[in-house]
């Protein structure tokens, strides 16, 4: 494969190649190699220091013991993943895994940490498909630097898709141009905001492709003198943006969440997944909403999923099992975890979510009854934790995920994140809202 990406490198004038990666902070960030040593480093990678990975999302170097200034990973690119990048003139990318200088993938190799959980769930004899479904903002900024605020227009409007009707279009052309088929785009409720679905894909495509989404709505988004914010809440007075992660289980072909002759269709596997979702979701909570700007998101009846329920088409739920299309009713059946933001690292979110369904259905964990209303207008109904530092804390004590991730990543995550909750608690909600606004 290298030997093609070459091929098709010079065939295309790439004279830069992005070898991309995401990090604790979920930010997407690269280094750039020049097509002269592109088939060397395809094959060796390209070096960077521990410390770089030590880096929060105020771009802070975290004094963390494993990853100081001395020594180095290295980013070597999965050639399946390389693209031509329409918006940026002879440039191409590839998703990369950290590996140690002995050929091993690095602890805090987030990809290699959604392979394992892929290994896991192909050990019990299930292969998982997933995608992850968009929401953004554009917005413009004025001569002296400030962020305009977008009016807002009727939620699924026609006239708030004419107005940026362009930018869209180009946006769908240049995804589809790097093989990401687009399957719905609209106008969400906030001004400005948009949406993107995307068709499903083995796990592990899901979350590269999702990289390649982000960078490719921000791209197109600058060439139309716009800013791309995928920001769990980047102005406080919208609505915010989740980034909901969808999950089909599959064996032999066949859809292990659908069962005809059950309630709503979902197997009793399907439940068992659901399950574990919720057991673990109060933590995984660290890993989907990782951001102290999640939580200015991730409120009752703003359609985040704030309590602990899941429901058929329950679009308050955090769990929702979406309802199947007439006639591919086995094909189209999937649940939805809608408590995720693009503040997540796509590859660790979706790791931590397979963990916690897999816990789900070694354990034949029930889920109890599906909520029919909106779980804010249960008494009994629980909320789930309201602060970076409670799912922090909820994370280091989740056997389950924790045993996943490792003791290595698991400590020096929460030792990140906690530095994300230090340098933010002091601020204002509007401060810190800004300060996220252009960060993913």
């Amino acid at each position: 494969m290298v030997e093609d990406v070459v091929k098709r490198a010079d065939e295309a004038g790439v004279k830069l190649v992005r070898f991309l990666y995401c990090d604790y902070a979920g930010i997407t960030r690269t280094k750039v190699v020049h097509r002269g040593i592109l088939e060397q480093k395809l094959k060796e990678g390209v070096g960077i220091t521990f410390a770089q990975t030590a880096l929060n999302v105020r771009d802070e170097l975290i004094d963390i013991p494993e990853m100081p200034p001395v020594d180095e990973v290295r980013l070597v690119p999965d050639p399946a993943t390389f693209t031509l990048l329409p918006w940026a003139e002879a440039s191409a990318s590839v998703v990369s895994s950290l590996i140690d200088r002995n050929r091993e993938p690095w602890f805090a190799c987030t990809r290699s940490f959604l392979a394992r959980q892929i290994a896991a769930a192909e050990a019990m004899g299930v292969r998982i498909e997933a995608t992850f479904e968009n929401e953004y903002y554009l917005y413009r900024r004025s001569e002296d630097g400030e962020d305009i605020e977008p009016e807002r227009h009727p939620v699924y409007s026609s006239i708030g898709f004419d107005e940026y009707h362009d930018v869209m279009l180009d946006t769908v052309d240049a995804l589809e141009s790097q093989g990401i088929e687009v399957e719905v785009v609209m106008n969400e409720y906030g001004g400005g905001q948009q949406e993107i679905s995307i068709r499903h894909r083995p796990a592990m495509a899901a979350a590269d492709t999702q990289l390649k989404m982000r960078d490719t709505v921000r791209g197109i988004a600058l060439l139309h003198g716009y800013r791309a914010s995928f920001a769990p809440k980047p102005f406080l007075s919208q609505i915010g943006s989740g980034t909901h992660i969808h999950m089909s289980l599959w064996r032999d072909g066949r859809n292990l969440l659908y069962d005809p002759g059950r309630t709503g269709g979902l197997s009793d596997l399907g439940r068992f997944w659901i399950g574990g979702l919720l057991k673990h979701l109060p933590a995984l909570l660290a890993l989907s909403c990782p951001s102290m700007n999640s939580y200015q998101r991730l409120m009752p009846s703003a359609w985040a999923g704030a309590f602990l329920a899941w429901g058929f088409d329950n679009r308050e739920a955090p769990v929702r099992v979406a309802s199947p299309y007439w006639d591919r009713e086995e094909q189209s059946a999937n649940v939805e975890l809608k408590a995720v933001d693009s503040s997540a690292n796509p590859h660790l979110a979706l790791a931590g979510a397979i963990a916690a369904g897999l816990d789900g259905i070694a354990n034949s964990i029930d889920p109890g009854e599906p909520a029919a209303v909106n779980p804010a207008k249960l008494d009994a109904a629980k909320a789930l934790p309201a602060s970076l530092a409670e799912v922090l804390s909820l994370l280091e004590g989740d056997q389950a995920l924790t045993a996943a991730m490792g003791p290595e990543m698991t400590r020096t995550y929460l030792q990140f994140k906690r530095s994300e909750v230090a340098a933010f608690s002091p601020m204002e909600p509007e401060q810190v809202a800004a300060e996220h606004r252009y960060k993913f």
